[in-house]
C-alpha cells in the first residue's frame, strides 16, 4: 500500500475501500471489527467511522479498549457504522468480547464494491452472508455468483473474492465475517 494513500486517510482526503481495510488490519495484524472500537467503554453510541482520520483513531481504540461489550441490545440508532469510498456500508450489529467476530448489516450502494480497484482480496477467516434485498455479483476465485434476497453464501474468506452491485438499488444482508487472528 502507497504511502500517500497512507497519509491521506491520516488527514482525512481519503476513504479506505473494504480491500484496503483488510490490507491495514492484516498488517498490523488486528481483526475489521476491531476499527469499530472507536467508543470508549461507556454505552455505545452512533460513530462515524468513515471519516479516515477516525480509522487511525479506531486502531488505536482497539489498543486502549480490546474487550468493550456492544448489545445485547443494539438500537438502529444505536450502531456503529463504517463508511467506505466503495460504496459501502457497514454497521456494526454487535460484539461480545473474546471473539473474533464481525456482526455487520452491510449495504451495496448501486454501483458499490468491496474494491474500488477491481481488484479481489481476501483475509483470514470465514465469511457468511444473507442478502436481504437488492442483488449482488460474488467473484469467488473464478466463478461468479448471483445473489439476491434470501440467498446466503458461506467461503473461506482466503479464497480471492469480490463483492459489487450492478443493480439500481441498494443491496443489504447481514453477514457475519470470522476473523483468524
Amino acid at each position: 500500500m502507497p504511502a500517500s494513500l497512507i497519509s491521506q486517510i491520516e488527514t482525512g482526503k481519503s476513504q479506505p475501500s473494504v480491500s484496503t481495510l483488510y490490507a491495514i488490519t492484516t498488517a498490523l495484524p488486528i481483526s475489521v471489527e476491531s476499527l469499530f472500537e472507536v467508543q470508549g467503554a461507556t454505552a455505545p453510541a452512533p460513530a462515524a467511522v468513515g471519516a479516515p482520520a477516525t480509522v487511525l483513531h479506531a486502531l488505536a481504540a482497539f489498543a486502549a479498549d480490546p474487550g468493550r461489550r456492544i448489545g445485547p441490545l443494539v438500537g438502529a440508532e444505536q450502531r456503529e457504522r463504517l463508511e467506505l469510498d466503495s460504496g459501502v456500508v457497514w454497521e456494526r450489529l454487535g460484539h461480545v468480547p473474546g471473539t473474533d467476530v464481525d456482526f455487520l448489516l452491510v449495504t451495496y450502494r448501486p454501483g458499490g464494491a468491496s474494491s474500488g480497484s477491481g481488484g479481489l482480496m481476501r483475509h483470514a477467516g470465514t465469511e457468511y452472508g444473507y442478502l436481504t434485498s437488492g442483488e449482488l455479483v460474488l467473484t469467488l476465485g473464478f466463478d461468479e455468483y448471483a445473489i439476491r434476497p434470501g440467498d446466503a453464501v458461506s467461503f473461506e474468506s482466503t479464497t480471492p473474492h469480490r463483492y459489487r452491485n450492478d443493480g439500481a438499488e441498494p443491496a443489504v444482508g447481514v453477514w457475519f465475517v470470522f476473523s483468524a487472528t
